[in-house]
């Protein structure tokens, strides 16, 4: 029987699995490194577990100790995972720039979750590294893990990750693409490559408002460069010791906007719902692509799950808010039908048998009912048609006696998300006036084929 004593057993071996749609014009393999295949979601499954056991062997973390570290959620999950295991409570500090279900996913695991300011410098005393250090002082028989520093984080990949990629690939890989974070990922793995093959290529992906690229380049360490920024789990405003760059070939910066569409693309073109930083790992490979031949084989490591960011870069709304979602509008739908369409409309003096014969003619449901160049009501076949199948000779009658209420009126430049929230099973069209008020209608139609396009 193959049966797995704890849930810790199940951390690694994780599949690399070759991505179709999305790199199709490159002249090679691309392949994925999918670590939310790991049973917290991520790959920091690994070296949380690493560092656990690291402190154990080194006596710093007893029986019935207090974990503590400063953590976006994944490292969190890991410890949380290796805490159950083994007996051992955990307090987790981290920033309000995470999303709320990384920390409501560590309290249901059982931690102690405290968020502090992310617009603070790293060391402010409010800073989540600061508090992170303080608790580790103040709490009796506590250890700070300080994934950053911590060695024994690039060791997991030394260890495991770094092996798996080489053996999976046979010996053939040619180029890694990692995001930055706290270095313990990139830095692991590529030091084990590189002792395979030299001429293995490094490249990592970082975040604009993150101060690795230019000390990567430069050996400064500039405040300068640093600055809020929205992605997640890369990017860092100091640097930390896990970093080993003289292993690293080449460093890339990519957009908020570029990482999050392309995570979204992923999860629509490739099946694959990975978390910010796996569209920003394969945004930075694009953006490097001309370096790239048809021998190369290119692993991207996908670090952990979408579930993660569902209110955020997989939320339209969030995604509009800051401009990351390319929307069409009332106005953009209407001005992409060919040619000079008027709006058909009907009198309420006008019979029901005329409503139908209009609705045949040109092919439609819905119709305005206009009194005086306003519009007081609308009429739709689905509505006719029950009111003749229960009364076939309500043809005759007028139509303000079968009036069904207006169609909502929107803004003549609203999205076409929220006109997906109006147009509903018992309401299938919206209107607007234009500048020059003239009336315009937009059908359920017209937002499936925008939404499509």
């Amino acid at each position: 029987m193959d049966i797995k004593s704890n849930i810790l057993e199940t951390i690694g071996n994780t599949p690399l699995i070759r991505l179709n749609k999305l790199t199709a014009g490159l002249p090679c393999t691309v392949l994925a490194k999918v670590d939310y295949f790991n049973p917290g979601n991520s790959i920091k499954d690994r070296m949380a577990l690493k560092m656990v056991e690291v402190a154990e062997q080194e006596g710093k973390l007893k029986p019935g100790g207090t974990i503590i570290e400063g953590t976006s959620g994944n490292t969190g999950m890991g410890l949380a995972l290796a805490a159950i295991v083994k007996g051992y409570k955990c307090i987790f500090v981290t920033t309000d720039k995470q999303s709320k279900e990384k920390a409501d996913v560590l309290k249901a695991m059982g931690a102690e979750v405290i968020v502090c300011s992310n617009n603070v410098e790293p060391d402010d005393p409010q800073s989540y590294y600061s508090v992170a250090a303080r608790l580790a002082r103040e709490v009796p028989n506590s250890y700070h893990m300080n994934q950053y520093d911590n060695l024994a984080n690039r060791l997991a990949h030394y260890e495991t990750t770094g092996p798996e990629i080489w053996n999976q690939t046979d010996g053939k890989i040619t180029h890694l693409v990692c995001t930055a974070g706290t270095g313990g990922t990139i830095t692991g793995v590529a030091q084990y490559l590189k002792e395979k093959n030299p001429e293995i290529q490094i490249w990592a992906v970082d975040a604009y408002g993150s101060l690795l690229t230019k000390y990567f380049k430069t050996g400064e360490l500039d405040e300068k460069e640093v600055y809020p920024y929205f992605s997640e789990g890369f990017g860092e405003d100091f640097l930390p010791k896990n970093y080993d760059m003289s292993v690293i070939d080449e460093f890339t910066q990519v957009t908020d906007k570029a990482g999050a569409v392309m995570a979204r693309r992923l999860a629509k073109e490739e099946g694959l719902f990975c978390g910010y930083s796996a569209g920003s790992c394969l945004q930075g490979l694009m953006q490097l692509k001309d370096r790239l031949t048809k021998d190369d084989l290119v692993v991207c490591i996908f670090h952990d799950h979408g579930s993660r960011y569902v209110a955020k870069i997989y939320n339209d709304q969030w995604m509009m808010e800051r401009g990351f979602l390319e929307v069409k509008t009332f106005r953009d739908i209407v001005s992409g039908r060919p040619g000079t369409q008027k709006l058909l409309t009907i009198d309420k003096q006008k019979t029901v048998a005329e409503a139908v014969a209009l609705m045949k003619q040109y092919d439609i449901e819905h119709i305005p009912v206009m009194d005086d160049q306003e519009m007081i009501g609308a009429i739709t076949e689905g509505g006719l048609f029950q009111k003749v199948f229960s009364n076939p000779d309500i043809k005759h009658e007028k139509i303000e006696q079968v009036l069904e209420k207006p169609f909502p009126l929107v803004d003549f430049n609203a999205s076409v998300e929220k006109l997906k929230t109006l147009i509903t099973k018992e309401n299938g069209a919206v209107m607007s006036k234009d500048e020059a008020g003239i009336y315009h209608i937009v059908t359920k139609y017209d937002v499936i084929q925008a939404l499509g396009g």
